[in-house]
């Protein structure tokens, strides 16, 4: 049985399409900050909107930035074969060329983008360092219901761990630049605690492993073996036809009453943390359960709320400022882009020679 079958509710669909990282001088767009999706079910949601929820989601193609950090192919380069079909060639400049169609603009874009900021964070005395990038990291475990939940939401939006961790320093930078320019109120917090209340707090969790097996017999033989000092981990991976957890010793991570099949919760929030039940019948077999944590339900108050709240509406601002912040450090910039404005020369060329009068096929009559 798959470790998804035992859930019976798994986390909400997190899919989103990857904003394009498209900015230009005219109408620039923050292309790191985009949402990967609701938070998983039962995860207290206080920082919904805010940067929980607003993480790199562009996953930049390697050939295309390979291709437009290295300058153009030199000419007798340029015209060296990549590939060859029935004897025609493909050159290296066709291969560069179809590259920037597909997508080297929003690429280029994108780079600019990380230039400018960083170029500010230089002048403002602002670094990222592997210790900011870590609290982050650990900031969102938090609110995607740990390690796994925030995979999770990574996998569904065509992400990594190593995408994430690239993509956070600018993320981070725009933070620091921005969050000095931020007011938040206690009245803001107030008004927030009000308005959410019912979503901040969080229901009671335990966290377990299992080995599932499909007979009473063979989960009386592992009880026994548990009872005689075999370890849990271990059996799990050797014995348990759970797939989805097997390989991790068992370990189901955290989950609530309603997350389980009514059998398997019933029996794991009445335990204690440490103990190994009996065997557990469910739909899908019999399951040695050992709980290994526990999580008390919280219920929200203003006060043990409050440092979230105001993370959430400090990073909820800087969102809504990041756009025309960008906009106008992109309009005060002497930007040079040659993808662009060799285009912008064409179209602007173009219609000045339509409107040129032709020339007469014949001389004027005198």
């Amino acid at each position: 049985m798959d470790e998804k079958n035992l859930n019976q509710s798994e986390h909400q669909d997190n899919t989103t399409g990857a904003e394009k990282a498209a900015v230009d001088n005219t109408n620039p767009e923050i292309p790191v900050m985009d949402k990967i999706g609701e938070p998983p079910a039962g995860v207290p949601s206080s920082s919904k909107g805010g940067k929980g929820w607003m993480i790199a989601s562009i996953i930049l193609a390697a050939a295309l930035i390979i291709v437009l950090i290295k300058p153009p192919f030199q000419k007798a380069d340029g015209q060296a074969a990549v590939a060859t079909v029935n004897g025609n060639d493909i050159t290296k400049n066709e291969l560069y060329d179809k590259l920037v169609q597909a997508g080297g603009e929003s690429t280029l874009q994108s780079m600019i983008t990380q230039e400018l900021v960083d170029q500010e964070a230089k002048k403002a005395n602002i670094t990222v360092t592997d210790a900011d990038i870590n609290a982050e990291i650990e900031d969102l475990k938090k609110q995607f219901g740990g390690e796994d939940g925030l995979n999770s939401a990574l996998s569904q939006s065509g992400m990594t761990m190593d995408d994430l961790k690239k993509q956070l320093p600018l993320q981070v930078e725009i933070r620091k630049l921005l969050e000095p320019k931020v007011t938040v109120s206690d009245d803001d917090i107030k008004k927030y605690f009000d308005e959410n209340k019912a979503t901040l707090g969080s229901e009671e969790e335990v966290r377990a492993s299992h080995i599932l097996v499909k007979t009473k017999e063979e989960a009386d033989a592992i009880v026994k073996q548990l009872k005689s000092g075999a370890d849990f981990a271990a059996l799990a991976k050797e014995k348990s036809g759970d797939t989805g957890s097997k390989d991790k010793g068992g370990d189901l991570g955290f989950f609530k009453r309603g997350d389980m099949v009514a059998e398997f919760s019933d029996a794991a929030f009445k335990m204690k943390v440490g103990e190994t039940s009996d065997p557990v019948k469910s739909e899908y077999g019999y399951h040695i359960i050992k709980v290994t944590e526990h999580k008390d339900a919280v219920t929200p108050t203003l006060e043990n709320s409050k440092e979230q709240i105001r993370k959430t509406l400090v990073s909820q601002k800087v969102s809504e400022m990041s756009s025309t912040w960008l906009q106008t450090l992109t309009s005060g910039a002497k930007i040079t882009n040659t993808l662009t404005d060799a285009k912008k020369a064409e179209a602007s060329a173009a219609p000045e020679a339509s409107a040129a009068p032709e020339a007469s096929a014949s001389p004027a009559a005198k």
